[in-house]
């Protein structure tokens, strides 16, 4: 197993670990622990930036769970988490459900990702165009001789319904249009980068920090992440190239965000303005997303206000 996938299985068992202790005493008093749930996309970041936290500030601990965006969002609502990691936007129905229950939806970008389409290192394509992505998971192109690739049935790997990134990918590359029968649904971004090493006729879409060596800032050794344009006529983008993504040239950006009910109690406001200040992106970079832009974090100040 690669050494950088076997990392993010670690880190999501010791997620899963710190979970079940819900107090942690300290000095002879009890501290409440912060919970945070939901996107796969964001868990094995923020579970980092909450061990950097806690390091720094022993007497906050906090823990990490994972499950999807959709996940996240119905812990918030059921007041059972403090904090909602989201990889997509929220829907009308989960804003509707969460004012009927007096929920105060307040939402903080802490990272931008660029979600990335990966293939086997030894599939010659270099590039496609996002209409080309949107057709082979809807299951019209089903050999990649058909976009240019070998003659060779395209073997696809995607995330369960729950996860943020499969309904972001729905949306925004594939036209809110059904995923083929034929996807292989994988719990987790490590899931779907072992698959696609293991495959070579295989394609897969992560966020863009799963992909890359953060040592090197290069693809996963036996990985290769497409350069994508806007449409078959354009020049296509990586995902590795901040400029691309801060520049909009890059099609399939997105920001990440975490979202609380209303003003956020102390503790967790703290851990969140760390998050989205100097330290914490520090931290967004060195683990392969970008950090959040003046605009973000303009919102972020005001959110916690």
């Amino acid at each position: 197993m690669n050494k950088r996938v076997a990392r993010l299985l670690a880190l999501a068992q010791l997620a899963l670990f710190l979970i079940g202790t819900p107090f942690l005493l300290l000095s002879g008093q009890r501290a409440k622990m912060i919970q945070i749930k939901g996107s796969d996309t964001l868990v094995n970041l923020v579970q980092i930036l909450s061990e950097e936290y806690m390091a720094k500030n022993p007497g906050v601990p906090i823990a990490v769970l994972g499950g999807g965006s959709g996940t996240g969002i119905t812990a918030l609502i059921n007041g059972t988490t403090d904090v909602c990691n989201t990889s997509r936007d929220w829907k009308q129905k989960e804003l509707d459900l969460a004012w009927e229950k007096g929920i105060k939806v307040r939402l903080f970008p802490i990272a931008v990702d660029g979600l990335s389409i990966i293939v086997n290192e030894k599939n010659p394509l270099t590039q496609l165009p996002m209409s080309a992505v949107g057709a082979i998971y809807r299951g019209e192109v089903k050999n990649w001789k058909a976009v240019g690739g070998p003659d060779k049935p395209i073997s696809l790997y995607g995330r369960q319904s729950n996860s943020g990134t499969y309904s972001f990918m729905q949306e925004h590359v594939m036209g809110n249009k059904p995923y083929s029968t034929d996807v292989k649904e994988m719990n987790g971004s490590a899931q779907i980068i072992e698959g696609v090493l293991n495959d070579e006729s295989s394609v897969g879409y992560s966020g863009v920090g799963y992909v890359v060596d953060r040592a090197s800032g290069k693809p996963l050794k036996g990985l290769k992440v497409l350069n994508i344009s806007k449409d078959a006529k354009s020049e296509a983008f990586s995902p590795l190239d901040k400029a691309n993504i801060d520049s909009g040239k890059y099609p399939i950006s997105r920001p990440l965000y975490q979202a609380t009910n209303g003003k956020p109690r102390a503790d967790v406001a703290a851990f969140i303005a760390w998050e989205c200040g100097p330290e914490g992106q520090k931290i967004v970079e060195r683990e392969g997303f970008f950090p959040i832009a003046p605009a973000h974090a303009a919102q972020v100040e005001k959110n916690l206000k």
